[in-house]
């Protein structure tokens, strides 16, 4: 497995790393058990990066990973977040980066994950009203006691990111990156190579469009995240289905897979650019890794964007609710 640097000053991780929302059952249900088959499977691949949330499964995915380090300790490198609350009776989404919600969620997050530090911490969505210098001054204090590694924050323009860097070195930087979702191309993939910033990005593989087996929503079980995503409904997710088959095709006739071709393509992006694919399949996240080693010429990446050209996407990638939190930009 080929590494990476988690930021200017941040530890070598894996070039990619493994998303663990699925193992909160964000794309159908899952269990324990196939959780830590998942990874194992990481470990053997020599993956060594996890990505969680405090609300991944409301600290269902953070459970399932500690109760899997507390047999197999040493080996991965974990980024978590926080940032996000939930009404428990409506459970609609509001967001809190006050220092005392920040630090008493990531000292949940550590209970659960059963280890005193976190490599990387983000902001998971940021407070429209808190000026971010104050964040990272919250953040850095974290840092400087040891419970985490660096920070960074998840969805941000590149203005926000700036802002924070020039108050205390960001690490990384995690947003949704691939060929159907190009908006970081617009700035914040550049700004985070000229900062040192690592570039998580996630949902390398559009939320199962570049699998193998097309999405289909009769197959989406209760609470799929992709139900009520505007790419998933229809006649979008027809659209898209269509648009996606010449590049699967093409991934077959140069001797590969889509989903290795999707994250291939993506590691072209820059050497700060760091996917993590989430999965809850062992299986699936070895096709993954295949994606570390496939080398593409010029001519095979401008086939790429001829098959699938910035914008091709039907469909916003997020609903209206969905979006509440992220920040846009260009």
């Amino acid at each position: 497995m080929k590494h990476r640097p988690l930021g200017k000053a941040g530890p070598s991780v894996s070039a990619i790393g493994l998303g663990c929302w699925n193992f909160a059952g964000a794309y159908g249900p899952t269990s324990e058990q196939e959780s830590h088959e998942t990874l194992a499977a990481a470990k053997d691949l020599g993956i060594n990066f996890l990505d969680t949330s405090n609300v991944y499964g409301m600290g269902v995915s953070e459970t399932v990973i500690g109760n899997y380090l507390r047999q197999n300790p040493g080996h991965f490198r974990i980024a978590t977040k926080a940032g996000i609350c939930r009404d428990p009776s409506t459970g609609a989404r509001s967001f809190n980066n006050a220092p005392e919600h920040l630090r008493g969620e990531l000292e949940s997050s550590l209970k659960r994950l059963g280890v005193d530090h976190v490599d990387l911490f983000y902001v998971h969505r940021r407070e429209a009203d808190r000026p971010i210098e104050e964040v990272v001054e919250t953040l850095e204090q974290l840092r400087h006691e040891g419970k985490i590694g660096g920070f960074g924050f998840s969805e941000i323009a590149p203005a926000s990111l700036r802002l924070a860097h020039a108050t205390a070195p960001v690490m990384a930087v995690q947003s949704e990156y691939s060929l159907w979702t190009r908006q970081p191309d617009l700035g914040m993939v550049q700004a985070c190579k000229e900062l040192g910033v690592a570039f998580v990005a996630f949902c390398p593989l559009g939320r199962g469009i570049f699998g193998a087996q097309a999405p289909d929503r009769a197959n989406f079980g209760n609470g799929d995240f992709r139900s009520a995503n505007p790419r998933f409904l229809e006649p979008n997710l027809s659209c898209n289905i269509n648009a996606v088959a010449p590049f699967k095709d093409y991934a077959r006739d140069i001797g590969s897979t889509p989903v290795a071709l999707a994250i291939a393509w993506l590691l072209t992006r820059g050497d700060h650019v760091i996917p993590i694919p989430g999965t809850r399949s062992a299986g699936h996240l070895e096709e993954c890794a295949r994606g570390v080693d496939l080398k593409l010429d010029p001519s095979q990446l401008a086939e790429i964007e001829r098959i699938l050209p910035p914008g091709f996407a039907h469909g916003d990638r997020y609903s209206v609710e969905q979006s509440i939190g992220v920040e846009s930009y260009c």
